[in-house]
């Protein structure tokens, strides 16, 4: 029963999203009574729907039906432990790789602290409040071919693959080397279990030259493909820690704090505790809106915040 009811809520959001999250909603709640079983340490299993879609810039809805954020029932991220896996043979190429190591690197060492995490710490869930508290553990490199971000369950395996002690606040950012192409969707993310530890991981695009995805960071500071995956970076990271498990914080149409901000921008850069600076969209505060102190979203709701 209760495997039944999160699916429907897993469709319901899907749904709500629409197409582009039907089409990456797969590989979702196979668990099931065949998975009862006991897992080997490293069996990945379980894996979620893709939630916190970053659609590409200028589509999909702009929530205006759903003000605040429902708390659902479920837990939140309290802190976060980050390791990047960056998937695909260019990550051996230095040309392609340019500065997106490094900065994707400066990127997660500066969030926890910083007024950037902040932005996510009035939401609770059943195992207390989400927190700024987050580590990053830094990077490994897998230059096996990449797989497109069509299919949760691959994700997950390839996080089960690359990480070898999992962490249940263990967030995974998998990042490939293949382009959007046609897709309409730049980054998501979900979450699963790594044998008996649950994780949360997301899907990343190259981003590199690709006009629906970028933040149009002029800043100079960042090649255009970093800046890109950084903007959707804060989007993804946000959320999961909000809404880690399907069962956090969303809002009565699904959309999650990431969304409901998405390509709004209340700072032209935002400084991270380390002092590195990014162009990154706001993240939805329901106290912001209730107190009328945020920066409106692409609806005109006045909930967003910088985190500057």
């Amino acid at each position: 029963m209760a495997l039944q009811r999160l699916k429907s809520r897993a469709l319901t959001r899907a749904a709500a999203a629409g197409s582009v999250a039907a089409l990456i909603t797969a590989g979702a709640l196979q668990a099931g009574a065949s998975q009862a079983a006991s897992f080997s340490a490293h069996t990945p299993h379980g894996a979620g729907s893709a939630l916190g879609i970053v659609r590409v810039h200028g589509a999909g809805s702009r929530h205006k039906a759903a003000a605040d954020m429902l708390y659902n029932g479920g837990t939140v991220m309290t802190t976060a432990a980050t390791e990047a896996i960056f998937w695909g043979p260019s990550w051996a190429n230095s040309s392609f790789v340019g500065d997106k190591v490094t900065g994707i690197d400066r990127w997660y060492s500066g969030f926890g602290g910083s007024n950037y995490a902040k932005t996510s710490d009035e939401y609770s869930g059943s195992n207390g409040q989400v927190t700024a508290s987050t580590s990053y553990l830094g990077h490994v490199i897998d230059t096996s071919q990449a797989s497109g971000g069509n299919r949760t369950s691959v994700i997950l395996a390839e996080v089960a693959k690359e990480i070898t002690n999992p962490v249940p606040n263990g967030y995974y950012p998998v990042y490939v080397d293949l382009p959007r192409g046609g897709a309409g969707y730049c980054a998501w993310h979900s979450w699963g279990s790594v044998g008996s530890v649950p994780v949360q991981f997301a899907f990343f695009f190259n981003l590199d030259g690709d006009s629906g995805c970028d933040p149009q960071d002029t800043s100079g500071l960042h090649s255009q493909g970093l800046a890109a995956l950084a903007n959707v970076s804060g989007h993804e990271l946000s959320e999961a820690r909000t809404d880690p498990r399907g069962l956090g914080w969303f809002d009565s149409s699904g959309a999650e704090n990431g969304d409901k901000c998405a390509w709004t921008f209340g700072a032209p850069l935002v400084t991270f505790s380390n002092g590195s600076q990014w162009k990154i969209q706001g993240e939805w505060s329901n106290h912001a809106f209730d107190t009328n102190t945020g920066y409106p979203n692409r609806s005109g709701q006045d909930g967003c915040l910088s985190g500057q």
